[in-house]
């Protein structure tokens, strides 16, 4: 049995792509505040197994993706 239950609840990341529908990611905030982890899935694929990461971990992440969305 894991010790920390699936997250239920996920929203797209605000700096996933365009309307589309193409590069989303998903985050639960719910669950990253309770445990103290972030955990992010492919929005194309729930069904797979979901990362887990530290909340530091996810702070870099999006703050690489911001500077670097705009350069794309």
């Amino acid at each position: 049995m894991s010790p920390n239950p699936v997250p239920t609840t996920w929203v797209k990341s605000t700096y996933s792509g365009p309307a589309d529908g193409s590069n989303c990611l998903e985050w639960s905030p719910l669950y990253a505040r309770t445990h103290n982890l972030v955990p992010i899935r492919d929005s194309k694929a729930p069904h797979l197994p979901h990362l887990t990461v530290t909340p530091h971990a996810w702070t870099d992440f999006v703050a690489f993706a911001t500077t670097h969305a705009a350069k794309s």
